[in-house]
């Protein structure tokens, strides 16, 4: 049987994420296009933010 708590509780985690990256990214921007590709971050934002990790890395 899964546990289905650890689950929902990831699942909690990342909608908090999805959120604060909407908010996040949305101050940033000024037109419509920013917008809408700030809605994309905030769905995909564990990804941009590896990306950023592994450029600080790089760096």
């Amino acid at each position: 049987m899964a546990d289905t708590a650890s689950a929902a509780g990831g699942g909690a985690i990342y909608g908090l994420g999805v959120f604060g990256a909407w908010v996040y990214f949305w101050q940033d921007a000024d037109r419509f296009a920013e917008y809408a590709y700030a809605v994309f971050q905030g769905i995909f934002w564990p990804a941009y933010m590896v990306f950023e990790a592994f450029a600080a890395l790089n760096a």
